[in-house]
């Protein structure tokens, strides 16, 4: 194929959008490959398309060759499939009638559509079932940012297994996995597949693929012995020892006035932050829950939720004080009738902790003596903490998730009656498996991990063309020849033939990032050769015409 610069539907842009931070935002819309439409709904131009087309490709071989099998379901939805399964009076799900008041969902994931269709499946002598689709999905995102790392509207790859047991699951997750690391090393991508949440997915367990990038919506855990990672909301670490003060028999009330954080607390008192504890009241079901962790430490609500088995919000202030007697910033677990759950590291050691009274507070708190908690890993890992296997220091990063599976179990088969006769002919329910891709998001982490400070360096495999051809002035002859010189060798050339100067030329070149430039210039007429530049590297090398397959 051979696409003309001058014919292409390509708005490039000088400047990066004024409310772009994520490079691939930036790049992304300078480069003529996405534009929005509205807040996270955005269009892919006809260059951004064919990267998300060839993504899409490697997705659908891959997916192909574990026996998946290619289907279509539709983004309108009925909403009593939905009610259901029970997900909907999810927030983030867009609900809408028709003219004769008939409910429906634009679901953001199909699980309740393809357990529909499942409930065909009548035999154990049908399973397993691998079936999946690519899909446009939304979702109201109430803060849509990073060009295509947080949107409302986006197409995914979501596949489906259906297993009789749970060594087939087991099984189906396995390949899955297999075929992700392998779409993933296709897209020259860098991920790392790691334990996660499972959220509104539920089931017995999940794995994200995070791919390190400069923006992002994730953060990736990796010890630095490279023997452990995990997604922050449950990646567990050992925190820094506490400086702990002298002992006491028995907790102190210490008049703390106008002492209402931990980091004016510890200062008012002389201790390491680290020896004091936070109290976060939050509701669940209608009654007051105190969380605890230490001073120095964020509570993880991802860890919470895991934990309570339950959603939760925040006590009001004046839950907080007809509970506790008290405003938040004096609250703790001391003499008081409510759950208390106290994260891991507050197991030994004293204390200081609100005392329940405004204005004071209590040393010397210890669990066990002076309050019986449950406790539970709750707080959010750090930078530099412990790892747990290896005692290496961990590493934070920024990432974009760009994969997910879960293990849903009989997550939607039990509740919308999803059935198969095994041997013996006794009805159970099917084992579901669910496998979610982003095409816009790899391409997105793709920016992120192959750019420089004049654009996209797209890999090989998802760039949009192989070679971009620049005809300079007066040599349009020789630049359609060596164009049909690279198509004739079996690449996709990009031909610029616009009536535009050589430095605007060479700067889209640079922006839209195609992994090989071939420049034709007035010396080509001399030595009948071409100026050739890998994106990437920056090698360049003077090649003859005749001789251009070779650099494919």
């Amino acid at each position: 194929m051979i696409v003309r610069a001058s014919q292409l539907f390509l708005p490039t842009l000088r400047e990066d959008p004024a409310e772009a931070e994520a490079a691939s935002h930036k790049l992304l819309v300078r480069g003529g490959f996405i534009r929005q439409v509205s807040a996270g709904v955005w269009t892919f131009l006809p260059l951004g398309w064919r990267v998300h087309q060839k993504i899409v490709q490697i997705v659908r071989e891959e997916m192909d060759a574990i026996g998946g099998q290619e289907m279509l379901m539709p983004v309108l939805t009925p909403a009593e499939l939905w009610e259901q399964s029970g997900r909907i009076e999810i927030p983030e799900v867009f609900r809408l009638k028709d003219r004769a008041g008939r409910e429906f969902v634009l679901p953001m994931t199909h699980e309740e559509t393809v357990t529909f269709h499942a409930r065909e499946l009548q035999s154990y002598r049908q399973l397993p079932q691998i079936l999946y689709h690519f899909s446009v999905k939304e979702r109201d995102e109430p803060r849509p940012r990073g060009g295509l790392i947080r949107v409302r509207e986006f197409i995914m790859k979501d596949a489906y297994s259906f297993d009789r047991d749970e060594a087939g699951l087991d099984e189906s997750f396995r390949k899955h996995s297999q075929a992700y690391h392998r779409i993933f090393e296709r897209c020259q991508l860098e991920t790392h597949e790691v334990a996660a949440e499972s959220g509104i997915m539920g089931g017995s367990g999940s794995h994200d693929f995070l791919a390190p990038s400069g923006s992002g919506e994730n953060t990736l855990v990796t010890c630095e012995n490279g023997d452990y990672a995990a997604d922050l909301e449950i990646a567990g670490g050992v925190p820094p020892a506490a400086d702990f003060p002298a002992e006491l028999p028995a907790p102190e009330e210490v008049e703390t006035p106008d002492q209402r954080t931990i980091e004016a607390v510890s200062e008012f008192l002389g201790v390491d932050p680290r020896a004091t504890a936070k109290a976060m009241p939050i509701v669940v079901d209608g009654k007051v829950v105190l969380a605890l962790v230490r001073g120095d430490d964020r509570l993880n609500e991802m860890k919470v939720l895991a934990e309570l088995g339950a959603t939760f919000r925040p006590a009001e202030a004046e839950e907080i004080r007809e509970t506790f007697g008290a405003d938040g910033g004096s609250i703790g677990p001391v003499g008081v009738s409510v759950e208390v759950i106290a994260d891991e590291a507050l197991r030994a050691g004293q204390y200081v902790m609100g005392a329940n009274r405004d204005g004071y507070h209590l040393r010397g708190v210890e669990t066990g003596r002076d309050f019986e908690p449950r406790f539970a890993d709750l707080r959010e890992v750090r930078e530099g903490d412990a790892c747990t296997r290896c005692g290496g220091h961990l590493r934070l990063q920024v990432a974009i998730e760009v994969g997910h599976i879960f293990k849903l179990q009989t997550r939607f088969t039990e509740p919308m009656g999803a059935t198969y006769l095994d041997e013996d002919g006794t009805e159970r329910p099917l084992i579901m498996g669910s496998y979610g891709i982003g095409p816009g998001r790899i391409m997105a982490a793709s920016v992120e991990q192959h750019h420089d400070e004049n654009g996209i360096a797209w890999p090989k495999s998802i760039a949009p063309y192989d070679v971009h051809v620049i005809a300079l002035p007066g040599v349009e002859v020789e630049a359609a020849q060596a164009a049909e010189l690279l198509e004739a060798a079996g690449a996709d050339v990009l031909l610029d033939d616009r009536d535009a100067r050589a430095g605007e030329k060479f700067a889209d070149a640079d922006l839209i990032g195609l992994p090989i430039r071939v420049t034709v210039g007035k010396k080509t007429v001399e030595d009948g050769a071409v100026d050739v530049r890998r994106r990437e590297s920056g090698e360049e090398q003077r090649v003859a015409i005749k001789d251009l397959g070779g650099v494919i």
